[in-house]
C-alpha cells in the first residue's frame, strides 16, 4: 500500500505544479509546437502522456536530448494530462518555456 500511497502524492503534486505553470508560466501544448520550441531551444522541460505514440516519442526525446532539456514521462494517458493541463482536450505532450512561479523544472528529475 505504501507505494501507491507515494506515487498517488507525487502526481497530486506534480499536477498542482502543473496547474502553477499554466496560470504564472509560458508553455506549448502539442506536438508541432513542442518540436519548435526544441528546435528554437526554448523549452526547459518536456512533459509526454505514457500513451504518445513510439516514433513521435523518439523524436521528442531525441530533440531533447540535442537540446539538453529534461524529459518527464507523465504517469498517465493524454486524457489525464489535458485534465492536469486544465483543459478539456488531449494533450499528447507539452513544453514549459517559462515556469513561472513553479518549481516544476528543479523537482522533477528527468528521466
Amino acid at each position: 500500500m505504501a507505494p501507491t500511497k507515494k506515487t498517488k502524492k507525487s502526481t497530486e503534486s506534480i499536477n498542482n505544479r502543473l496547474a502553477l505553470v499554466m496560470k504564472s508560466g509560458k508553455y506549448t501544448l502539442g506536438y508541432k509546437t513542442v518540436l519548435r520550441s526544441l528546435r528554437s531551444s526554448k523549452g526547459k522541460l518536456v512533459i509526454i502522456a505514457n500513451n504518445c505514440p513510439p516514433l513521435r516519442k523518439s523524436e521528442i526525446e531525441y530533440y531533447a536530448m540535442l537540446g539538453k532539456v529534461g524529459v518527464h514521462h507523465f504517469n498517465g494517458n493524454n486524457v489525464d494530462l489535458g485534465t492536469a493541463c486544465g483543459k478539456y482536450f488531449r494533450v499528447c505532450c507539452l513544453s514549459i518555456i517559462d515556469p513561472g512561479d513553479s518549481d516544476i523544472i528543479k523537482s522533477i528529475p528527468s528521466d
